[in-house]
């Protein structure tokens, strides 16, 4: 079917979506692979949260995942893809907290209990459902929404009640009192990796306080901390045992400090301000007590053990005074260190006056009621008139931010239970080593050092709208029971299953167990609910409702082939699924990964809502496509693990640079073959045998580098590196773009000839087969070319959508490695001649003489040979010469850095300058044997460049060499005579036609006659170029002035060519192609009818007429009138 020159790919797509969805395509294709009985190749879907729309980020996992399940899908498998949402968690509550001004547990009850609570969670859980099924399907992604999972049914949280029971059977499971990373606006404490996910720059006090000694309390102590809001808390002062510590005098002051003498720096600039009195060791300070900041912790019952000195080796010398305040409520070390040192015991309660809020306790009367944060403004100023504050500034550092609230972390002692990793993380670091990642380097240095340094996972959250903990325990937490499924806890409470079919907390929270250890005591639920990670950690299990159900199913499917995400899930979703996996069933979850860098704004900044600073993916979409998305996304370093500078620039110019030339070389076939169809009379079919029998040279190269193409997709898909695989399919586009079709045009413009129709099969072979591989990738574009391809296919092979047909493989006999090196190099000189034609200014409508290649190896001159006339064409030289190195050539080296810098080191540079001062012999030399000594060191074939120079006439020739030090020289003769000038006028005169047709809309199958009046030097030039008038445009164009009375003109266009007195007139005409008439045999014949004969056959068609006379033997009968078409198409009468 006819293909218009000007396409619109957003809409093409649109009409690709129609037709999918009157196909049900995604539904179709997995029918299709389930009845042929394929094997299996499984897939996770990460569940991604419905109450915000898709970004960016999402849009490049979900295409990394639809290129690989569809190419999975083509390449003979049968591949599952559920949507899975993640329902619980933060991000659903923190909403409806700032919706009904939540801020504490009295509020929930405010507004009518958990139940309210959770209506009011479930509510907005799948607010953007419908957006986001609309952009992932917009982007051409094929996933089931309809048997999607969600982690909020029934089914799915009775599976995550069975993998935490399975993981209490086996002893990993504890509740413990830690601190912990805490959001104070959402009131829960985070996992350690939820807390390393969203670090920002922010600007803290930096305050130092003294600390007088007991008993000597003209001596102080100097602490510093970032964090005044902890020192109501303050308990003990920690140093390290073994650094110096200084006690010096103050001259401004005349006060007696103590602190570390490696940051003497952080209170004096000189060491005019101070004297030393006298150094120790830390170990020399411990046991010393000093007088407490405040004194609202002083009389406890544990007092007697505070305000003392302790130490520990986590005292670092890189800021502050080298003695650091402890709060163990607030401080991971402080806890630590307090515990070690007996400062406070396991079962005391810890000094802790913050509220879940973050708010200080009556404890703190001063403050009590205010934010920690709030208060360090007011805490210092209480400092400074207690007289304990020396200095306060400010200092900006990376902190902790609670990634759904954007509001600051603090640590709070809070208790929590969790899994004990440090039992399985021998085993969790060798699981990881049993999958392949892509790139490696995320999973054997990012991952592997997390999973190093993992700490125990704390799984709980003191929230309400989650999976609840399946934990009845009594008060004392002696007795404990963990329930797996809802038949356990019916059975166990004496109600119905039937009676469970929700299991939130509205529904459960008041289902008490009998205890088995005290009869008549009855067991209540702990109030925690789950972290939504150990949810999603269980998608595996819990998505098929394993155990309870598919169990058949999962043993089959697990691990999954194949998961994707971005790189910041290397803390979350895949450190929980190979947890969960490793204390299940001891195997990693999945077998292949790969791992997305981040998408930021075009700045480099994260991208903000609120900043605006990139542009709404649906409005990209809607402008270009979600193709040129998709291939821009994933030819970028994004899928290298690195981050992408979003730029929209980036999106059109996939537009530009691959899908235009790749439409313009599918439309020029399509034309071309209904050319021929037309001129044949019979329609174009797929001829594969004759285009793979072809001889043209070209012909074999674009089929071998279609062979080489297809392997290399396969091996590197196989290998997940989609790094790879885009760039080579990329080029491949401008090999058969800016190549093949080119050097062709004129093969394809014949349609008469045998050759047209070979190459129009190799050119069908090619675009049927990219059509294929780049299906996954571009699913929108390949599909609109598939629907008129497969009309030239036989019918047994015509599938309704290209994403149903199997990828193209590899053939039998071994692509021609020999034909694609030499066209390679055939390329190289073309491109040379090129760079060589812009340094001199001379457009390549500017015909030249010729040029010389050279080189000292004769394989590498026969190539060239075997394809001089491509290279004449495309440099438009008229001749091709070749020569052996001998005395044109100059040869030059560098070192190469990269290779020899790393070896060399320091010695780098003296061997750099001595390979520079290398002569030409010595040069030719090293070429020859491959090896030379250098200032000292040997050098081999990979150490040096080799560079070819020009040592001739460079007023005549322009000469460039091939970079790599490969050899080649080409050499361009910049001279030019009158019939080189006179060719150039004819060539200008073509492409003027070619404009004007163009600009007309005519298409190839269109035929014209073209007339042109000239003046001045162009009149003289034309004369001699009619061969290659009719070799470009099928005929010489005739003169303006002989043009035929009834010709229709359809176009005409005047031109100045040239300047001063070079300058020409020409004057292009374009008409209808109309009859022509022998006026003598005419009048000769018909006498007084000639006039009107010819006015009745000028008022037709003359396709229609020529059509006629084909038919009747060359004749044509008008009343009686035979005429026949005579020499040069014009019309005469036979008697």
């Amino acid at each position: 079917q006819e293909v218009p020159e000007r396409v619109s790919f957003p809409e093409e797509e649109l009409k690709v979506l129609a037709l999918w969805e009157r196909l049900d395509a995604f539904k179709t294709s997995l029918r299709k692979s389930k009845e042929a009985g394929r094997p299996e190749y499984s897939f996770y879907d990460g569940p991604p949260f419905a109450t915000g729309l898709p970004h960016y980020g999402h849009i490049l996992a979900g295409t990394i995942k639809d290129i690989v399940t569809r190419y999975a899908h083509q390449t003979g498998h049968h591949v599952e893809r559920r949507f899975g949402w993640d329902c619980h968690g933060l991000p659903v509550e923190y909403e409806i907290d700032n919706k009904l001004n939540i801020r504490t547990a009295e509020d929930v009850q405010r507004i009518g209990g958990i139940a309210a609570y959770n209506a009011e969670c479930r509510a907005i859980v799948m607010r953007y459902s419908a957006e986001w099924e609309k952009t992932v399907t917009r982007m051409g992604r094929w996933i089931d929404f309809k048997n999607d999972y969600k982690t909020m049914h029934t089914s799915f949280m009775e599976s995550v009640w069975w993998v935490f029971s399975e993981l209490h059977k086996k002893g990993l499971v504890y509740r413990g009192f830690k601190v912990m990373p805490y959001s104070t606006a959402c009131h829960t404490p985070l996992s350690n990796f939820e807390a390393g996910q969203n670090y920002k720059d922010v600007s803290d006090p930096s305050v130092i306080v003294s600390f007088p000694i007991v008993g000597d309390t003209e001596t102080l102590l100097l602490a510093w901390t970032t964090t005044p809001w902890t020192l109501p808390s303050n308990v003990a002062l920690c140093v390290n045992p073994t650094a110096v510590y200084v006690k010096l005098h103050d001259k401004t002051t005349s006060q007696t400090y103590i602190l570390a003498e490696e940051r003497i720096s952080s209170l004096y600039k000189t060491a005019d301000d101070y004297t030393v009195v006298s150094r120790c060791v830390g170990a020399d300070l411990v046991g010393k007590r000093y007088v407490p900041l405040f004194d609202y912790f002083a009389s406890t019952p544990a007092s007697e053990q505070f305000f003392r000195v302790v130490s520990d080796g986590y005292v670092t010398m890189d800021s502050g005074t080298g003695i650091v305040h402890q709060a163990p409520a607030f401080g991971e070390d402080d806890n630590r260190v307090c515990l070690a040192h007996g400062v406070v015991k396991p079962a005391d309660p810890l000094p802790c006056p913050v509220d879940d809020n973050g708010c200080f306790t009556k404890q703190v009367p001063e403050f009590a009621t205010r934010h920690v944060k709030e208060a360090d403004k007011d805490i210092i100023k209480l400092l400074k008139e207690k007289k304990r504050l020396i200095s306060a500034a400010s200092i900006t550092h990376s902190y902790p931010h609670c990634w759904r609230s954007e509001t600051p972390l603090i640590y709070k002692a809070v208790p929590s239970w969790f899994v004990n990793i440090g039992m399985i993380k021998d085993r969790l670091i060798h699981n990881n080593k049993q999958s392949y990642w892509v790139p490696e380097f995320v999973q054997e240095k990012r991952f592997h050092n997390w999973l190093t340094d993992a700490r125990d996972w704390a799984i709980s959250r003191n929230r309400y709208w989650g999976t609840p903990l399946p934990i009845w325990t009594d008060e004392s937490f002696e007795e404990i029971v963990v329930v797996d499924s809802v038949h356990t806890l019916a059975a166990l409470s004496g109600r119905s299953p039937d009676s469970l079919p929700d299991i939130h907390r509205e529904f459960i929270d008041d289902i008490e167990i009998p205890s088995k250890k005290n009869p008549g005591k009855m067991l209540k639920r702990v109030s925690e609910v789950f972290d939504c990670w150990f949810e999603s950690g269980s998608m595996p299990y819990a998505s098929l409702h394993y155990p309870f159900e598919n169990k058949d199913r999962f043993d089959h499917i697990f691990p999954a082939d194949f998961i994707a995400e971005g790189l910041d899930q290397t803390r979350g979703w895949f450190y929980t699924l190979l947890v969960l996996s490793t204390a299940l069933f001891d195997k990693p979850p999945f077998k292949n990964l790969i791992v997305n860098g981040l998408v930021l704004a075009a700045d480099g900044k994260k991208m903000s809502k609120r900043l605006k600073n990139y542009p709404e993916p649906e409005l990209i979409i809607k402008e270009y496509g979600a193709d040129a998305v998709r291939l821009y996304l994933i030819d970028s370093p994004v899928v290298r693990a690195e981050a992408l500078k979003f730029k929209q620039e980036g999106v059109r110019d996939v537009i530009k640079d691959v899908f235009l030339p790749w439409f313009n070389a599918y439309r020029f076939f399509v034309q071309n073959a209904r050319l021929l169809a037309r001129s044949r009379g019979t329609e174009f079919v797929r001829d594969s045998e004759g285009a793979h029998s072809s001889t043209n040279v070209m012909d074999r190269w674009i089929l071998a580098t279609s062979e080489s193409l297809t392997v290399f997709v396969h091996t590197e898909m196989k290998a997940y590196r989609l790094y790879t695989v885009v760039p080579r399919l990329l080029t491949f586009i401008d090999q058969l773009t800016n190549w093949y079709v080119r050097l062709n045009r004129r093969r394809f413009k014949n349609a008469e000839s045998d050759e047209c129709k070979t190459a129009l099969s190799v050119l069908f072979e090619v675009l049927y087969m990219l059509c294929r591989l780049m299906g996954p990738f571009t699913p929108f574009l390949c599909e609109t070319m598939y629907q008129n391809l497969r009309l030239a296919l036989p019918a047994s092979e015509r599938e309704d959508s290209v994403h149903y047909v199997m990828l193209p493989t590899p053939r039998d006999a071994p692509a021609d490695e020999a034909i694609q090196r030499a066209v390679a190099r055939m390329q190289t000189v073309i491109e040379l001649g090129r760079t060589m034609r812009d340094r001199r200014t001379l457009p390549l409508k500017t015909p030249l003489s010729g040029v010389t290649v050279v080189h000292r190896d004769p394989a590498v001159l026969a190539d060239i040979r075997s394809l001089e006339s491509y290279i004449q064409e495309e440099l438009n030289v008229r001749n091709v010469e070749l020569s052996s190195e001998s005395d044109l050539v100059t040869l030059s080296a560098t070192a190469d850095g990269k290779a020899l810098g790393p070896k060399l080191g320091d010695r780098f540079r003296q061997v750099e300058k001595a390979v520079v001062a290398l002569s030409h012999d010595e040069v030719s030399r090293f070429r020859a044997s491959g090896s030379i000594t250098v200032a000292g060191v040997e050098l081999g074939p990979d150490d040096l460049i080799v560079k070819a120079g020009f040592k001739g006439d460079t007023s005549i020739f322009e000469a460039a060499a091939e970079q790599g030090g490969a050899g080649l020289l080409v050499l361009l003769d910049t001279r030019q005579d009158q019939s080189l000038k006179s060719e150039g006028v004819a060539r200008e005169v073509v492409n003027r036609v070619q404009k004007l047709r163009k600009k007309c809309g005519l298409s190839v199958e269109d035929e014209v006659e073209i007339y042109l009046s000239a003046t001045g030097p162009l009149a003289e030039s034309l004369q001699s170029e009619r061969e290659y008038f009719v070799q470009h445009l099928r005929h010489a164009p005739g003169a303006a002035k002989s043009m035929p009375s009834t010709s229709v003109v359809i176009a005409d266009e005047a031109h100045t060519l040239g300047e001063g007195e070079s300058a020409s007139k020409l004057h292009l005409f374009l008409t209808r192609k109309s009859l022509h008439f022998d006026d003598a045999a005419l009048a000769r014949d018909f006498y007084d009818a000639a006039p009107g004969l010819k006015s009745f056959l000028a008022m037709r068609d003359f396709a229609s007429v020529k059509q006629e006379a084909s038919r009747q033997s060359g004749f044509v009968f008008i009343c009686s009138f035979w005429l026949t078409l005579c020499e040069q198409e014009k019309w005469c009468c036979v008697l």
